[in-house]
């Protein structure tokens, strides 16, 4: 099922002419390669390629989560390049995280693990905190679950969690990490279809990479990584990336 997309004429994620490297001196070595990316509000973007191709370290570079080296990376209209690392915390406070691993706290119940997220909002009351966790989880089908904790859960129930987690604070934009990688076909297949229906109801924008093939329709769009390079967007085709060469033209999507 396909859904209109709203957009604004600001990208939620604008990337420009962006390059990463690893190590320093003679083990100095480039990772991302001239890279240039929007996403809109609302839209749901799958990003491919095999692995060692760059895709983990993009979204770790959109997420705030290392620091932007040469190029332009924007969030909402704000600069990481130069940020510092109390304003990326700061950004990555209006971003949901979804990884391969639901990464859940043991100790605490379904409840507490998504009021964690909750309690990063200013102002909040602990009992409005705890009426929003539970909403939503109830959102994500888990309302008989919120005192159950991670250990007596399966992995389909676990990644629902971190998906409430994810998208408690409504973020304009959720980055996934192979959600479900580590999940069978159809408890990935329900996990993806709530994260697009509860995403597209709170207008949030998704980027998700993943090798499974068999979500690749929940995508609006999809672009593909080789090599550091973004090799293919599936609105606009090939843009110019030939395997096993780099150049230094700029692809706009």
């Amino acid at each position: 099922m396909k859904y209109n997309i709203l957009m604004t004429q600001e990208p939620v994620v604008s990337v420009k002419n962006l390059n990463h490297y690893y190590g320093k001196g003679s083990l100095k070595r480039q990772i991302l390669f001239d890279i240039n990316l929007e996403i809109n509000s609302g839209e749901i973007v799958i990003m491919t390629g095999p692995s060692g191709s760059g895709k983990t370290t993009l979204l770790s570079l959109i997420g705030g989560l290392r620091s932007v080296q040469q190029g332009s990376l924007k969030f909402s209209g704000r600069e990481f390049f130069g940020a510092s690392q109390t304003e990326l915390v700061q950004v990555r406070r209006n971003i949901g995280f979804i990884f391969q691993a639901h990464n859940l706290l043991g100790f605490l119940s379904a409840r507490q693990n998504v009021q964690m997220a909750v309690e990063l909002e200013d102002n909040i009351s602990q009992i409005d905190a705890i009426t929003k966790s539970k909403a939503m989880l109830a959102a994500v089908g888990l309302g008989e679950y919120v005192d159950y904790y991670p250990d007596n859960l399966s992995g389909g129930q676990k990644q629902r969690i971190a998906i409430a987690r994810a998208l408690v604070n409504h973020p304009s934009l959720v980055l996934a990490d192979e959600p479900t990688a580590a999940l069978d076909k159809q408890s990935g297949r329900d996990v993806v279809e709530l994260m697009q229906r509860l995403a597209k109801e709170q207008g949030t924008s998704i980027l998700l990479v993943t090798h499974d093939n068999r979500i690749l329709d929940i995508a609006d769009r999809i672009v593909d990584m080789e090599d550091g390079c973004l090799a293919r967007d599936s609105h606009k085709g090939n843009i110019g990336y030939e395997s096993g060469a780099k150049t230094n033209h700029s692809y706009s999507f």
